[in-house]
């Protein structure tokens, strides 16, 4: 490869990585253009780490003859230890080693002793070069602190020695370019993850003044889990979080799914929003997600008591109002999220479940916008005082509404807990 292939294969890296490409398609583009410039590869792929609450790291694939799945996600490692064939991988290796490069040479012999270089040399490979780019300390971010690659070619006598140097003299730009798509990525992901899809899009977009906000009428969800308290002083503690997870994950995802923005998690506690141009379309959202809710506590109850187990239910508030949304805080801390008296009316109501026996309780507000399909179940319950609110408020449930059972922790054995109805 001459100077001149090496520049536009540097400059189109850089361009490519500023644009945010996406990193199997650097990794693709690279290839290609390494050959165009005379530097044969066949095949390719890289893994890098990344900051993920589901999967560790992620991994891209280029073959210039063949299809093939171009990414690949990697969850956790299980306790009992990490896959045998990342285990078995030139990238592992290097890893555990502390090394930079490791080679291969089929066609001289070498041994192909790592994962997919021993079909790779049935598959007529001559030679095999790995190669590790780390970053240092102020470089990474959790575990993303590595960049490793691997490229494999079939011609005849394998990398020249000025191909292979070659391809070390570009890695480094690619490294650079993958690692600045993966760490945007990254930033997107923990924004969604702590506060949602359309906080993390204000945030992301630059909408991060202390005291901005919007005036908007939302529908408004509060729910916490029945009994919780109670629970927690009774059951094993390792069992307390592993519940939470089980419980938040019903909620929040019946919340999305019918097409709410869940703002903020406090302890068992989930506030969310139905936004809309027509009232009664986000009353109905959010009735909808009630109605899975239902449908999702029916079938995690059954699993976790058929387990042995703590279950529960869920007390839910709904209301309807006007909200400032936005950015509340101090200069070096801020909340993306909601306030004003709805906010605060709508887990008063929520509060009320338990004394009145409800597993769900609706303002007046709310009720008044249920969809025609949905009026004939409409019960009201009298008025109420809301603690912080001036006058009593009707609330109303869904007739056949019944209270959450109490549940009753028993040790059944030791380290077992065994949850019932009482």
């Amino acid at each position: 490869m001459d100077d001149h292939h090496a520049k536009n294969i540097t400059t189109w890296l850089m361009q490519s990585g500023l644009k945010g490409l996406p990193e199997e398609d650097l990794l693709a583009g690279f290839c290609e253009r390494c050959n165009a410039g005379g530097l044969q590869i066949d095949r390719a792929s890289a893994v890098m780490d990344t900051l993920h609450p589901v999967y560790e790291r992620r991994a891209y694939r280029w073959d210039r003859s063949r299809w093939m799945q171009r990414v690949f996600e990697f969850g956790f490692a299980n306790p009992g230890g990490t896959p045998s064939d990342w285990q078995r991988s030139a990238f592992h290796y290097l890893k555990k080693t502390g090394g930079t490069e490791v080679r291969r040479r089929l066609l001289n012999g070498d041994p192909a002793d790592f994962f997919l270089v021993d079909t790779m040399k049935r598959d007529g490979f001559t030679d095999f070069i790995a190669v590790a780019h780390r970053f240092d300390d102020p470089g990474a971010i959790g575990g993303i602190d590595c960049f490793f690659s691997q490229f494999g070619t079939r011609e005849i006598d394998g990398f020249s020695e000025a191909d292979a140097q070659a391809l070390r003299d570009l890695l480094p730009c690619l490294a650079l370019a993958v690692k600045c798509v993966v760490v945007s990525g990254v930033a997107s992901t923990i924004a969604k993850v702590y506060l949602g899809e359309d906080a993390a899009n204000h945030v992301l977009h630059g909408r991060i003044t202390r005291g901005k906000s919007e005036r908007i009428s939302a529908a408004l969800w509060f729910s916490d889990l029945a009994n919780f308290t109670r629970i927690s002083d009774t059951v094993d503690p390792e069992e307390i979080i592993p519940m939470l997870n089980d419980y938040s994950d019903a909620v929040i995802s019946s919340i999305e799914e019918a097409g709410g923005e869940v703002l903020k998690l406090m302890g068992d506690g989930t506030l969310a929003i139905f936004r809309g141009d027509v009232a009664s379309r986000t009353c109905a959202a959010a009735l909808h997600a009630r109605a899975l809710l239902d449908k999702r506590l029916v079938a995690l109850n059954a699993q976790r008591g058929a387990e042995r187990r703590p279950v529960t239910d869920v007390y839910l508030g709904l209301h309807v109002g006007d909200v400032f949304y936005g950015n509340i805080g101090s200069q070096d801390r801020l909340d993306f999220t909601v306030i004003g008296p709805a906010v605060n009316e709508v887990s008063r109501i929520a509060s009320l479940c338990r004394p009145l026996q409800r597993k769900f309780l609706m303002s007046a507000a709310f009720a008044a916008i249920v969809p025609h399909s949905e009026t004939d179940r409409l019960q009201s319950i009298g008025s109420h005082i809301l603690r912080g609110v001036s006058r009593a408020q009707e609330l109303f449930t869904m007739a056949v509404e019944s209270a959450p059972p109490e549940i009753a922790i028993t040790s059944a054995e030791p380290g077992t807990v065994l949850a019932k109805a009482c």
